[in-house]
């Protein structure tokens, strides 16, 4: 059933910005849609991948298209809480505490490997996206909407990092991982042709208040009865297959019709499918499970065994 939520105008604009990252971000359209539909979901994203896959370039291409503020934050040892959400001094002229705000109070905040920051500052980031606010000497500080977080790291690295705990890694709707360039893509950056100029040319598709308003619509994405029970039988069967520690929790389940409600949304339809649970299934439960199998090729053979096993509803 196509889609009534939109307008005519923001279902263009919204296939105008999907073409536009497609431009600048070349060979992974699914990746990006599955970025926008975290976005759309009111969700945060981590991206894992080597060092020059693109992950900076995409987060920037998001900030062009959706004309969003933007800020970057490096993470490393020695970043303080302070350094991320922000810090309060004393005014001694009335005697009051002056709120200075950090880089977490922007619309879109790429933090750069994340899990080479100590636990304490990853929480503070972490507990500003759950909260969506900065709580600071008994005063609570709204942060902007949208606002919307891609966290880095680096799968390989494990000298002098700090791996987030299963707590927080709930936090992040999505986990993606954008892989090495196509080969096209790979020849033209060898000879030359940098994204830093496609980036440059960018323009602002859609703005502030019709992202807001393409986040409202994506929660007025119908889930029929029937494509919850399935979704409630894909948990299920996690919980009970064998191939993982624990299987997901109802939060889970509630992250994956979020996804599945914006990736319907992308694709032009008022009511969830069960095609669009499963297009979501692998990146909203990557991270969510943590298999009995030791490799990466185990655990994605294990999510897809979840998908081959539940009976799709007709």
């Amino acid at each position: 059933m196509k889609s009534s939520v939109l307008s005519t105008e923001l279902r263009q604009k919204l296939h105008q910005a999907l073409t536009q990252l497609a431009s600048i971000v070349v060979g992974k359209q699914e990746a990006i849609a599955l970025s926008v539909a975290c976005l759309l979901a009111r969700g945060h994203l981590l991206l894992e991948d080597l060092p020059g896959a693109g992950k900076t370039t995409l987060a920037k291409a998001f900030a062009a298209t959706l004309g969003l503020d933007f800020r970057r934050i490096q993470f490393t040892s020695d970043l303080l809480p302070a350094d991320v959400i922000g810090f309060s001094t004393l005014d001694t002229a009335s005697q009051s505490l002056v709120f200075h705000q950090g880089p977490v109070f922007t619309q879109l905040l790429l933090a750069d490997e994340i899990n080479r920051a100590s636990p304490k500052s990853q929480s503070a980031l972490l507990e500003a996206m759950e909260e969506r606010q900065v709580s600071l000497d008994r005063q609570t500080h709204r942060l902007p909407s949208p606002f919307f977080v891609i966290a880095t790291q680096n799968p390989l690295e494990q000298i002098g990092t700090f791996a987030l705990p299963e707590s927080q890694l709930d936090r992040f709707l999505m986990r993606l991982s954008l892989g090495y360039p196509t080969a096209a893509r790979e020849a033209e950056i060898l000879r030359g042709v940098s994204r830093e100029a496609m980036l440059a040319a960018a323009k602002p598709v859609l703005s502030r208040e019709e992202v807001l308003a393409l986040q409202q619509a994506t929660a007025q994405v119908v889930v029929s009865e029937a494509l919850a029970q399935y979704v409630q039988k894909l948990l299920a069967y996690t919980r009970t297959s064998g191939d993982f520690v624990h299987g997901l929790s109802t939060r889970g389940g509630l992250a994956l019709v979020r996804a599945a409600q914006a990736y319907a949304l992308l694709r032009g339809e008022s009511a969830v499918l069960p095609e669009f649970v499963q297009k979501v299934f692998p990146a909203v439960a990557w991270h969510r499970l943590r298999s009995v199998h030791a490799d990466s090729e185990g655990h994605q053979a294990a999510l897809a065994r979840v998908l081959g096993q539940v009976a799709v509803p007709l």
